[in-house]
C-alpha cells in the first residue's frame, strides 16, 4: 500500500506541474493578446467578447443580486433611522402639545377668574393650589399663600366658577383650604329667587345639602344658590351652584366651582366693619329728669 501511494504521487506531481505550467502560459498569451494594439487583434478581441460575455450572464445573476441586497439593506438602514428620528421628533411634540394644552388650560382659568365680578369694596389675591391635602374625612387643599401673604383665618376662596371654600390654618407660606364639601364645612346661602335662607351643610360628597330651610316648598331644583353673608363669615352674593334633587329626595345642591381642577384660586380680602365705639349724634344722650317746682309753704302770720 505504501508503495502504490507513494508511485501515484510520482505521477501526480509531474501532471500538476506541466497542468500550471500551461495555465500560465495561456494566461500570459491571453495577456499579451489583449496587449497588442492592431486593428486585427482588436477585432478578434471583440468577437471573442461577444461570444463569451453574454454567455456569462447567469454567471453575473447573483452578483447583480447580491449587489441589490446591499442596496436594499443600506436603503433599509437610511429609513430605519429616519424612522427613529420621526419617533423621537413625534416624542417630543408630543411632550409640546401636552406643555401646550395645560398653559392653555391654565390661561383660560386665569382668564375666568379675570371675568367673575366682585363687590368693588373686596380685594384679592390669587394663588396656586400645591396639593390636594383631603382624605375620605377631610376635604382640603394647600394653597401657596400664608401670613406674609397677608392671608386670614376664614376669608373665602373662589375659582374662575364659583365659590370653593374658606381659609382654615395659616403658615409662614402656604395656607389650607377647607372645601364645601368636607363635613366641617357650614355655610349660610341664599336661594334665588325665592330668597330663602339655609345652611349649606357638607357631608363629604359632591352633592352638599341644603339644611335650616325656611320654605323648603318654595325652592325648586334649578334654583339659584348665592352666599348670603349672614353672620359676616363670608361675602354676600358669591355664586355657590345650582339646587338639585339627590337620591335621597333632599334637595342638595351642584357646586359650581371645579373641584376635579383646582389649580388656581383667588383668595378673597374680606376687611370686617369697624366696631361702633362712640354713637356720636346717632343717638340722643341721656338727660336728667327734670325737677318739678314746689310751690312755697305758707307763712303763719
Amino acid at each position: 500500500m505504501a508503495t502504490d501511494r507513494h508511485n501515484s504521487e510520482d505521477f501526480v506531481r509531474p501532471v500538476r506541474r506541466i497542468l500550471t505550467g500551461i495555465v500560465v502560459v495561456l494566461l500570459l498569451g491571453v495577456f499579451l493578446f489583449w496587449r497588442i494594439d492592431s486593428p486585427r487583434a482588436e477585432r478578434f478581441r471583440a468577437q471573442i467578447v461577444d461570444e463569451i460575455v453574454p454567455s456569462f450572464e447567469w454567471a453575473l445573476i447573483p452578483v447583480t443580486q447580491l449587489a441589490g441586497m446591499v442596496e436594499n439593506f443600506e436603503s433599509y438602514t437610511r429609513i430605519y433611522e429616519q424612522n427613529r428620528d420621526l419617533r423621537r421628533e413625534l416624542q417630543q411634540m408630543k411632550a409640546w402639545k401636552e406643555a401646550a394644552l395645560q398653559l392653555e388650560q391654565q390661561n383660560a382659568k386665569l382668564l375666568d377668574l379675570n371675568k367673575v365680578r366682585l363687590d368693588p369694596k373686596l380685594t384679592f389675591i390669587t394663588g396656586v393650589v400645591l396639593a390636594d391635602s383631603g382624605s375620605p374625612f377631610r376635604n382640603s387643599v394647600l394653597l401657596n399663600l400664608g401670613s406674609r401673604d397677608g392671608i386670614r383665618d376664614g376669608w373665602a376662596t373662589t375659582d374662575g366658577l364659583g365659590l370653593v371654600g374658606r381659609i382654615s390654618g395659616v403658615g409662614q407660606t402656604s395656607s389650607r383650604v377647607i372645601l364645601m364639601t368636607d363635613n366641617n364645612s357650614r355655610v349660610p346661602v341664599t336661594v334665588q329667587p325665592s330668597g330663602q335662607r339655609a345652611i349649606l351643610a357638607g357631608d363629604n360628597s359632591k352633592l352638599p345639602p341644603l339644611d335650616f330651610l325656611e320654605t323648603a316648598d318654595a325652592v325648586r331644583p334649578g334654583d339659584r344658590v348665592v352666599s348670603s353673608g349672614d353672620g359676616g363669615m363670608l361675602p354676600a352674593g358669591l355664586l355657590v351652584g345650582q339646587v338639585v334633587e339627590g337620591t335621597d329626595r333632599r334637595l342638595r345642591v351642584r357646586l359650581a366651582a371645579d373641584y376635579e381642577r383646582l389649580e388656581f384660586l383667588r383668595v378673597l380680602r374680606s376687611h370686617p366693619g369697624a366696631p361702633v365705639s362712640d354713637p356720636g349724634t346717632l343717638v340722643v344722650p341721656d338727660r336728667p329728669p327734670a325737677t318739678v317746682a314746689q310751690a312755697p309753704e305758707p307763712v303763719d302770720g
